[in-house]
Order: C-alpha cells, then structure tokens, then sequence
C-alpha cells in the first residue's frame, strides 16, 4: 500500500477505500497530493523530455516505452478520456455516460480491484473500451526495486499501456516498460476530480481545457465518483455540441 501520510479522510457515509493514498493524478509519494505531481525524470502530461511532444493516441506510434502520438487520420477534434484507480461501484455509472454519448475511453486499473469487481472490468472491454495497466495496488515504482517493479507490473492487468501512480517515473522504470514493450502514458488535463472540488470544477476542468489530441485524467476508484460522473455527463453533452469525438487509446 502507499504511504499513509498520503491518506485522505473519508467522505460522509463513504466506506473507507481499501487505498485511501490512491486517487491523486500526479503527488509521489511524501509529497501533498494535490494531483499536480513530481515525476522523478519527466512532466506530467503526455510526454517526456526526448519522447514525441503529442500525447498517447488511438493509434500511437511511438516505440515501446515512449509516448504514443496522436494519429492524424483521426480527425482534428479527438479527446481521449481515461480513468485511474477503478473497476469500483462507480464503473458501471461512467460507463452508462460513455454509452449516452458514443464515446469511448481508456481505464487505467489496479489488479487488486480486478479481483474484487472482475464483472465490472469484463463489462469495460464488453463495451468496447480499452483497458491500460495501473499496477497491482497503486504503489510508487521509482521508490521500488526493480523486481518489485515487475512484480507490481505483473499484478495489473494486460495491456500495452503502463499509467504509473502519482505519475512517477525513472530511468529503471523506463528501462523495464521498454523491455516489456510497454508505452508509459500520462496525461495533458488532471481535472483532480479526487478531491471532490464539485461537478462544476470537474465539468470546467473538462471542458475549459479541451484541445484536439488532449488525454483528460479522471477517476472512476479511489473514493466517492458520483461528482465525477454528473461532470462527465454534462461535459460530453457540451463538448459533443461542439463537435469533439472520444476515442480509446490503443492499449
């Protein structure tokens, strides 16, 4: 598990989170997690110093353990929507959003809550949607060694995509997820939706920083969603009207 000072107080009537640490995009560990986050050798959106400067994308080109890039065949307003921490209570919720407005996603999920809610990360494939790995349970793989990386690794699921937690990244993590053909995906828009700011925060974040070829962070584990899901909804509603496309990331 991750450290306890990273650990939120639960919401009213919420039971408490198996990993109350997990949920922030982007802290490492010992660090506020404000969702911001501190990679150890690279920025938090889509990209790293070297890689490509476009983000993951339906159809990535880039080399195992890079960033994908944007496929430019998929037209001049993509967004790729993605989601941590999950399958949770809440999974079965966004995906009804996604359904209501024909959009796809990519869910970045922990092993362990597989193991609980195995139905609800068969329903995401069923429903056509692409599943990235999020390790076993959520730990900080800079702060490992390497067997321990390829251990947590291995305990998530299979998938072609690797989201690290908190965002963290190093040299040996690149390394490994270059050995195991594994592209590192991070994100362009942390709408922090972890903290519970409100469905209006969340719908802005969305919405205000829409941009062709953008990958949106969202949560669908890690605590109470429900504000998460009443902002997507309403976000896809507007950004649809303007004539935006969700597309899955080729995971």
């Amino acid at each position: 598990m991750s450290p306890s000072s990273l650990a939120r107080p639960t919401p009213p009537g919420e039971p408490t989170p198996r990993n109350p640490a997990r949920g922030g995009g982007g802290s490492s560990p010992g660090a506020p997690d404000d969702g911001l986050g501190t990679p150890d050798d690279g920025p938090t959106s889509g990209t790293y110093p070297g890689d490509s400067t476009t983000s993951p994308s339906a159809s990535p080109s880039a080399s195992p353990g890079g960033t994908a890039s944007p496929d430019p065949t998929d037209g001049p307003k993509v967004l790729y929507l993605t989601f941590d921490d999950g399958p949770t209570k809440y999974t079965p919720e966004i995906l009804g959003v996604l359904a209501k407005h024909n959009a796809k996603a990519t869910f970045f999920q922990l092993g362990e809550e597989i193991d609980l809610y195995p139905q609800y990360a068969a329903d995401v494939r069923q429903a056509g949607h692409t599943i990235g790995n999020h390790t076993e349970d959520h730990k900080s793989l800079p702060s490992l060694s390497s067997s321990d990386i390829r251990a947590e690794i291995s305990g998530g699921p299979s998938s072609k995509c690797l989201r690290p937690p908190y965002g963290s990244v190093n040299s040996t993590l690149r390394s490994i997820a270059d050995d195991l053909g594994l592209k590192l995906v991070l994100w362009d828009v942390d709408t922090l939706d972890w903290t519970r700011p409100g469905v209006d925060k969340i719908e802005s974040a969305i919405v205000d920083n829409a941009k062709s070829g953008r990958v949106i962070l969202m949560h669908d584990g890690g605590g109470n969603r429900s504000q998460t899901v009443t902002a997507l909804d309403r976000a896809l509603t507007t950004l649809s009207a303007r004539g935006y496309v969700f597309h899955s990331l080729d995971c």
